[in-house]
């Protein structure tokens, strides 16, 4: 199924800037750890005989009688690691015309929009039950048309994985992406087997990493958090595990709210324990809608 190209186009419009130092490869818009002789000045440092003139400051020179070289904070482009849940709790809600997956899909094809137009590099990761397919971050054309190629395709792929092990697979990206980046994640963050412990070791896994992490945390707020449905009996059907309970939803609405609303809140303050940004993606809003405004707060904090 091909992206509609004008939901994402928009976004090329629009910045996305990094908030701490990067590693890229060619001058750009982001900070680099890495320092040459352009865009921003530094710090000096005390001139090495033999080396060249050029960058000698004679003006203090002139007032300290001593040589100093002048250093400069190269900028550079944006390194961008897009990963994706596509369990099978990603395909929910069945009957809606945009489930969580389609939602994170477009959402990245949006970001990839963006990168694009800031000649930035962008890979591509996607995960279920393991790391089904990993594109590593690259600002070619045919790197570009690649990814947007990978996606439509999951837009097409009605094979379910059932299990989640995010824990894992985030322990595995941290591994695989050798230089300091920035990783997008779009997922539910539900977790099959795992422990909350371990979910929450597996993000700061990537900020020791040193990456910068961004998580979409993708969810049905009136449905999977809020938990609104009529009042008449259900058969709920977990799409994981497979395990079936018929129940009227007013039965356990209380204590199903307060466990997910508990696990929403806990993830949200690890995220903030750990300097990572926690965008509540809730599908209903649409995700130009929840993309745009995290954007436009991004810009605002730089």
């Amino acid at each position: 199924m091909p992206i509609n190209r004008s939901l994402t186009e928009p976004f090329g419009k629009l910045e996305l800037l990094a908030k701490k130092v990067v590693e890229g490869f060619i001058t750009g818009l982001h900070k680099s750890p890495f320092h040459g002789f352009s865009v921003e000045f530094a710090e000096h440092r005390l001139y090495n005989t033999g080396e060249s003139t050029r960058h000698i400051d004679w003006k203090l020179f002139a007032r300290s009688e001593k040589l100093f070289v002048k250093r400069y904070e190269e900028e550079t482009n944006l390194r961008c690691q897009i990963v994706i849940d596509t369990s099978a709790s990603m395909h929910f809600p069945k009957d809606n015309e945009q489930n969580k997956l389609q939602f994170s899909i477009y959402a990245a094809a949006a970001l990839c929009e963006l990168l694009k137009q800031q000649r930035d590099a962008f890979g591509l990761t996607l995960f279920g039950n393991e790391i089904s397919r990993h594109l590593k971050a690259k600002g070619s054309p045919s790197h570009q048309k690649l990814v947007m190629q990978l996606l439509e395709e999951e837009l097409d792929n009605k094979t379910e994985i059932k299990a989640t092990t995010a824990a894992k697979a985030l322990n595995q990206v941290a591994e695989i992406i050798h230089q300091r980046s920035l990783v997008v994640i779009f997922s539910d963050m539900f977790e099959t087997g795992a422990s909350n412990e371990e979910l929450f070791s597996a993000l700061q896994h990537l900020k020791y990493r040193k990456h910068e992490v961004v998580l979409f945390h993708v969810v049905d707020k009136q449905k999977e958090l809020d938990f609104e449905f009529e009042n008449r009996p259900y058969h709920f059907i977990d799409l994981e595990s497979g395990e079936e309970i018929k129940l009227n939803p007013t039965q356990i609405r209380d204590k199903y709210r307060e466990s997910a609303h508990g696990f929403a809140e806990a993830l949200k303050l690890r995220c903030g324990n750990y300097r990572i940004d926690f965008v509540e993606a809730d599908i209903n809003q649409g995700f130009n809608n929840v993309l745009y405004t995290y954007l436009v707060k991004r810009q605002r904090m730089i």
